[in-house]
This record gives C-alpha cells, sequence and structure tokens, in this order.
C-alpha cells in the first residue's frame, strides 16, 4: 500500500486536501494489532458456499489471484460483485477492502496468502503461486519471485482498456489458471 501510495504522490501536482488522511491512515495500518498480526482463526468451508463476494473495482494481482482461489478452492460457485462499500451488499464477503471485517492484508501477509490460511489450503502448488502474488502484490522480493511482475504488467495492461471488471476478473481468473496448471 505504501508503495502505490509514493507513486500517487510522485504524481499528485494539486497536493490533494485527502493526502494526510490517507497520511493518518497508513500509520494507523503500521500500528499493531490482533487483525495485522497475522494471526488467523481458521475458517469452515461449509460457512463460505454459493456465497456474493465484493472487492474493490478494477481489480489487480492480489484481488484477481484470490478471486480465482475463492473459486478454486473455497466457493466453487462464488459470485463476485465490485465496490468501494460492502455496506451496499450486507450479505457479501469482503476481500482485499479497506474495511476491518472479511479477508484482507494481515500481518505481512497479501489477500491471497490470508486466504490460504484461514482456510487450511495446503496445495503445494498453491504455496508456489502464493509467493508469486506475494511478491508483486508487495514488491517486497520476500520470495525472489520476479515472475509475478510480469502478471502484475498484463493485470494493469487490461486494466486500461474499455473493459469491464467482470471481464478483468475473468481474464484474471484464466491467467491464474494457467500459473497454477504450469506450475511443477
Amino acid at each position: 500500500m505504501r508503495r502505490r501510495y509514493q507513486e500517487i504522490l510522485a504524481i499528485d501536482f494539486f497536493d490533494s486536501p485527502l493526502r494526510s488522511r490517507v497520511e493518518t491512515l497508513l500509520q494507523r495500518a503500521d500500528q499493531p494489532s490482533d487483525r495485522k498480526s497475522g494471526a488467523a482463526r481458521k475458517m469452515k468451508l461449509e460457512e463460505y458456499q454459493n456465497r456474493l463476494w465484493i472487492t474493490r473495482p478494477r481489480p489487480g494481482i492480489d484481488r484477481v489471484s484470490s478471486a480465482w482461489l475463492i473459486r478454486r478452492f473455497i466457493d466453487p460457485k462464488a459470485r463476485f460483485i465490485f465496490g468501494n462499500d460492502p455496506g451496499t451488499h450486507p450479505d457479501s464477503i469482503p476481500f482485499d477492502m479497506f474495511v476491518a471485517e472479511g479477508f484482507g492484508h494481515r500481518g505481512e501477509d497479501c489477500t491471497f496468502e490470508t486466504l490460504c490460511k484461514v482456510f487450511s489450503i495446503r496445495d503445494s502448488k498453491v504455496k508456489h503461486v502464493a509467493q508469486i502474488i506475494h511478491d508483486a502484490d508487495l514488491g517486497d522480493e520476500k520470495f525472489g519471485r520476479p515472475e509475478g511482475q510480469g502478471l502484475d504488467q498484463v493485470l494493469n495492461g487490461w486494466a486500461r482498456q474499455d473493459i469491464s471488471d467482470d471481464e478483468l476478473l475473468r481474464r484474471g481468473i484464466e491467467l491464474i489458471e494457467g500459473l497454477y496448471r504450469a506450475t511443477p
């Protein structure tokens, strides 16, 4: 998140009045809490079947791969919608949103890793994919998986095209499925 914030600052020639609010939120995000500790309680798959999942518009690498993981390993009949306020769809499950409820970054984990942990997904190929997604999303090179940057660039290119969020997600899910199947 900080990396993206720095990118925005570099082109924010108008010194947005929301800058101080964002800085406050980032400082608050850096403070330790139970949610950020990385400790995750385990979830029961049966409670997350045939559900509506919500995430922010123009999904990037973490949201697309999380949607793939949800549909492939958690909720095969998952439906996805996009919005900035999960309160507009109270029965939806938020993921990778800036809200306390739902699933998102925890500790040093991206949303994809959080979902793997809370749903006890132990597939070795998923672990490999998780490392790629982590490095691409957080940009910290923790796992030394540079191939994620290429996936991220493809998704960013698609996001700049005149396609819907649904189409962007559909293409992204196919991309991640290809990555998963190519993993030894």
